[in-house]
């Protein structure tokens, strides 16, 4: 037990550091999570194999305690960031269906109603995740991820509240801190991820895993896999 603790701690702090280490390099494009970093308003904690059920118990009481409690007291920004030690799976849509069955299993334990500020259907153009009574916009990265912005050395789901979002649009600061990432994305990888779109033309759940999708997509666990 003790060696466990001494090797999840190791874990850790091996992930920290290079997460730490992504986000800093000047080419990194999101400002948003620069700016957590900067102001230490995240959260970072490990797992084992994403989308199990230790893992999942683990995390959901990880993620019911930064949705209830870490947000009260956090500035404009902050996130929670969930770092996997696998599946190292080698395509994206493995990546992908892992993710999706990541939060299936999170909102089968979930006891609180959906954020009523977000639609639960991944259909709907309102759509948004919700874990504890709180929107959360989730971000996939992985090693084998197309787009640079989204390739991280393990498995990793980073959790964002859907009101800050919606803060930063009522301060009118949304729409240019939008443009300036997307530019430093095409200057990351000469082109911007054709998957983005504003809340309330598309669903977002598009976005989560960071592929390409097909027209015609839907999430791999099926049509509406969420309870409300």
């Amino acid at each position: 037990m003790k060696e466990d603790r001494l090797r999840d701690g190791h874990f850790r702090e091996q992930a920290l550091r290079a997460f730490r280490t992504w986000i800093a390099a000047p080419e990194f494009p999101c400002l948003g999570a620069k700016a957590a970093f900067n102001a230490e308003s995240y959260r970072l904690e490990t797992y084992g194999c994403m989308a199990t059920d230790p893992s999942t118990v683990q995390l959901a009481r990880d993620l019911r305690r930064f949705a209830q409690r870490d947000l009260e007291t956090a500035p404009e920004y902050a996130t929670f960031i969930a770092v996997f030690r696998g599946p190292l799976t080698n395509h994206e849509t493995q990546f992908e269906a892992a993710l999706w069955q990541q939060l299936k299993m999170l909102n089968d334990i979930d006891r609180q109603p959906w954020d009523p500020a977000v639609r639960s259907d991944p259909a709907d153009p309102h759509f948004s995740f919700s874990f504890a009574n709180q929107a959360l916009y989730v971000i996939g990265l992985h090693p084998n991820s197309s787009r640079d912005a989204r390739r991280f050395a393990w498995p990793t789901l980073v959790f964002n509240p859907h009101e800050q979002f919606e803060r930063l649009r009522s301060d009118g600061k949304w729409k240019r801190m939008q443009q300036t990432i997307r530019e430093r994305d095409l200057q990351l990888q000469g082109s911007t991820n054709p998957m983005l779109s504003d809340f309330g033309e598309r669903s977002e759940a598009r976005q989560y895993s960071g592929r390409a999708v097909e027209e015609d997509w839907q999430p791999p666990i099926g049509r509406c896999p969420f309870h409300r």
